[in-house]
């Protein structure tokens, strides 16, 4: 027995390592990409438009914002500021190198001129993003019919939230006051929360647990891990630092009167009248730790979480990343409704575009397939206070019972 756990032990280990020399890899080719991409335009924006004009201190200021750009990767990626500087590199690349890109681009199709405008047109979606975007809340409603649901359940009211990655809201604690009152204000049956309430550490949560705790539904607030949640995305990568953040995050929920579900499920019941009996019925809420492909944390277990739960019983899974959806719950089990988060439609949505489309077949809002549904909030927060189109959203799914 004690070999056979060496051997587990051993190749977990040659796993992880080809995990991170295949994720070292893609770091330089993305490395690469982004410098060609960053530098190519720059350096023929200047040499076309910029330096014929003869003016000294606008070429020299034209790198500027190039250089800063630059400073804030190396920063970020040697977890310098990290925070701080991996924000402002966003900020930096959307704002400024994106448009840039843009304008090379389609100044050999139109006139100068009219690339000059798309771009400017672009940093104002992005500056408005980075200063309003992010705080504009709206409550999303989607239905749910089943007929495994229970006919004292018809109507019952399901607030999801997700993404909130609260330590972003540091210095706007006001956004967190008000997003509490829009869920109260909802006065829903049930809240659950579907993952990654901090960005890197778990003390993120504390100067807001006074709020959270606020947060009130007739049947509780349950929630799940998402891939931040572990805590493995900040300076110190030893165990024992993630452990003792994840343990720290489980009692601070626990504070607040969140119960999360790791690999377990509770059940909910009601009581209806029929033909002057009373009938006990009741739906299950399942929920999962993340379950995703590398690089993210992997450590869900499906099976353990629905346990003893009887087939053809209502069940409603949380699940953080929505490919688990399409991989290890639709065609595979009876689970009617599927709540997820994770894409946060990449924080930009125009019109029914997202480049969230490109990594995920489902990254926002209902899909149905056969009779399981699957709802993806585009979530709350982000690392980067910014949102487009993708506006940070309160979701409200209602059940509803499949006439036969």
């Amino acid at each position: 027995m004690t070999k056979e756990i060496t051997d587990i032990f051993c190749k977990f280990a040659v796993l992880k390592s080809q995990i991170l020399t295949t994720m070292a890899k893609n770091m330089i080719f993305f490395t690469v990409i982004f410098v060609v991409l960053l530098l190519v335009p720059d350096i023929y924006i200047a040499a076309e438009y910029i330096y014929p004009l003869g003016i000294v201190w606008l070429k020299i200021a034209w790198w500027i914002p190039t250089v800063l750009t630059l400073a804030c990767f190396v920063l970020a990626n040697r977890e310098i500021w990290h925070n701080t500087s991996i924000r402002l590199f966003i900020g930096l690349v959307l704002c400024v190198a994106l448009p840039k890109l843009l304008f090379t681009l389609i100044q050999f199709i139109v006139s100068p001129w009219i690339a000059l405008a798309l771009s400017a047109a672009l940093v104002l979606v992005f500056v408005y993003g980075f200063f309003f975007g992010w705080r504009r809340i709206v409550v999303k409603n989607a239905i749910c019919t089943s007929k495994l649901l229970p006919k004292s359940f018809d109507g019952y009211r399901i607030l999801q939230l997700s993404d909130l990655h609260i330590g972003t809201f540091k210095a706007n604690p006001s956004f967190i006051k008000k997003l509490v009152k829009q869920v109260n204000e909802q006065n829903a049956d049930l809240i659950v929360f579907t993952g990654d309430l901090v960005n890197v550490r778990a003390d993120e949560a504390r100067p807001f647990m006074a709020d959270l705790s606020k947060m009130k539904s007739k049947d509780g607030i349950y929630s799940i891990m998402g891939n931040h949640d572990y805590c493995e995305y900040g300076q110190d990568h030893s165990e024992e630092y993630e452990k003792r953040n994840q343990n720290i995050l489980h009692y601070l929920e626990a504070k607040m009167g969140w119960q999360m579900l790791d690999n377990a499920h509770v059940t909910i019941g009601r009581l209806r009248q029929d033909g002057g009996q009373n009938i006990s019925e009741s739906i299950a809420i399942i929920g999962v730790e993340n379950i995703s492909k590398p690089p993210f944390p992997d450590y869900g277990n499906l099976k353990e979480a629905i346990g003893d739960l009887p087939d053809g019983m209502f069940k409603i899974l949380l699940s953080h990343d929505p490919s688990h959806w399409r991989r290890g719950v639709l065609n595979k089990t009876d689970i009617a409704l599927t709540l997820s988060g994770h894409t946060h439609a990449g924080q930009l949505k125009i019109g029914k575009f997202s480049p969230s489309k490109w990594a995920y077949n489902e990254w926002g809002g209902k899909y149905t397939e056969g009779d399981s549904m699957l709802y993806v909030s585009t979530g709350i927060g982000g690392t980067v206070p910014f949102r487009f189109g993708a506006w940070p959203e309160i979701n409200v799914i209602t059940l509803r019972c499949k006439k036969s």
